[in-house]
């Protein structure tokens, strides 16, 4: 369950979109969320089976008693990829704001709360990243997330929590949802855990990509729910 719980895997998945912008590049994403006092390593990085457009970090970068320094060496390692984008988590809130805030900032992290960018990958392949403030100890709010996007914009939400989808509707210009949180359950017992597995689901129309994460929170452990980071490349739905 230890060994488990510390393994190095990059899950390939290719996700295809229908508004998916036409005649452009697809684009490459490396997805990783709740590191929490894990080590981004080269080992890692070297197990990345291609190009990065974007790196996403899914929120709960860090947790209570884990060394700011530690988090800035993984976010130093993940911007070697591409431009970091980041959402917060439960846990984030367990360390100064002021200065993860900072820490963020000094790093050229581009942190979402509640807010939306406009990206363009080297290739020119355009997207929106929205990011909602986690559900539970931040003050989420999808609304001024997807404020001022266009309809027929691409739009990515960044989610730490999944339980996000119950918020989204069609007026709030989603395409796909990437979050964590839920760890797989982190330990189950003949395929029962107190959260689902990770993966593609489609909830209310709209594909939820949800990680097993990273890292583990409370025990180091992990049974039947494997860490996991991924590269995602998405493509239009033909």
């Amino acid at each position: 369950m230890f060994s488990e719980a510390h393994r190095t895997y990059v899950e390939e998945r290719t996700i295809h979109l229908s508004r998916f912008p036409e005649n452009q590049q697809p684009l490459r994403l490396f997805f990783i969320s709740d590191i929490h006092k894990r080590t981004v390593s080269s080992k890692l990085l070297e197990k990345i089976p291609g190009e990065v457009d974007f790196v996403i970090i899914g929120g709960d970068l860090l947790e209570g008693g884990v060394p700011l320094l530690r988090a800035r060496q993984n976010i130093q390692k993940l911007k070697t990829l591409g431009p970091v984008y980041f959402v917060w988590g439960n846990n984030d809130y367990e360390v100064s704001q002021m200065q993860l805030k900072q820490m963020l900032k000094d790093e050229g992290v581009i942190a979402l709360k509640n807010e939306h960018v406009f990206a363009v990958s080297k290739y020119g392949t355009t997207c929106h990243f929205a990011g909602v403030d986690d559900l539970s100890e931040g003050q989420m709010n999808l609304k001024r997330a997807v404020s001022s996007i266009e309809p027929e914009q691409l739009t990515i939400l960044l989610s730490h929590n999944p339980d996000v989808i119950y918020y989204v509707d069609e007026d709030s210009k989603v395409d796909l949802i990437l979050s964590g949180h839920t760890h797989g359950g982190q330990i189950r017992l003949f395929n029962f855990g107190m959260y689902e597995l990770g993966g593609l689901k489609e909830k209310r129309k709209i594909p939820l990509f949800v990680s097993n994460g990273y890292g583990t929170t409370s025990l180091p452990l992990r049974l039947q729910a494997r860490a996991q980071t991924h590269y995602i490349t998405l493509k239009r739905k033909e």
